[in-house]
């Protein structure tokens, strides 16, 4: 006697593999939901910065004079220093270099760069059209250096206290409260370091 009805076992291993998506689906979405990406806590808050050794980025000038390099060394020489992690390719970053250049203002701050995985050529018409907030500029073509200071992505700024610590990590571009926050944590980390 055959049946038109399958077991019941049969049923159940029709509907396994959606009963497995569903679960991945819930546990994806579990991990992302809600979740602020610039709130991601950095694993390089309060340590020193990175070791790392950026050349210049060729044919930049500041100044009447060419714009150095960037490079472990160069923290914690007592100076608050904001570095902004940017590219040429990077549409918020050209979104937020007004910001920067209003940053470079403040004497309190030294504000530095990282050109992330850029070409020389594309950077410098970058700064050419923009302006040129940056007292250095390591170049990093290769994009170790951002690997060692932790980026996602760009833009991204970090805030790097007196002594040379990584004090505070803004990801994605700058807007004017960010800039607050980072103009209001110089000036405490300026005086406590």
């Amino acid at each position: 006697m055959r049946s038109d009805v399958a077991p019941p076992r049969r049923n159940l291993l029709r509907f396994l593999p959606l009963a497995v998506f569903i679960a991945l689906a819930a546990l994806f979405l579990s991990r992302l939901g809600g979740s602020d990406p610039s709130r991601v806590p950095p694993a390089l808050i309060g340590r020193p910065v990175p070791v790392f050794d950026l050349p210049p980025l060729d044919g930049v000038m500041r100044e009447g004079a060419p714009v150095p390099g960037l490079s472990t060394a160069d923290f914690g020489s007592g100076k608050v220093t904001v570095v902004n992690v940017w590219a040429s390719w990077c549409v918020p970053c050209r979104q937020e270099h007004p910001l920067l250049m209003q940053l470079a203002a403040d004497p309190r701050i030294e504000v530095v760069g990282i050109n992330y995985k850029d070409t020389p050529e594309n950077a410098r018409r970058f700064l050419g059209a923009l302006g040129n907030p940056f007292a250095r500029i390591g170049a990093d073509e290769k994009g170790r250096a951002g690997i060692e200071w932790g980026v996602y992505g760009v833009p991204e700024t970090f805030l790097v206290g007196a002594d040379g610590a990584i004090r505070h990590k803004h990801i994605g571009p700058l807007t004017p409260q960010a800039l607050d926050t980072l103009q209001s944590l110089a000036s405490v980390k300026g005086d406590r370091s």
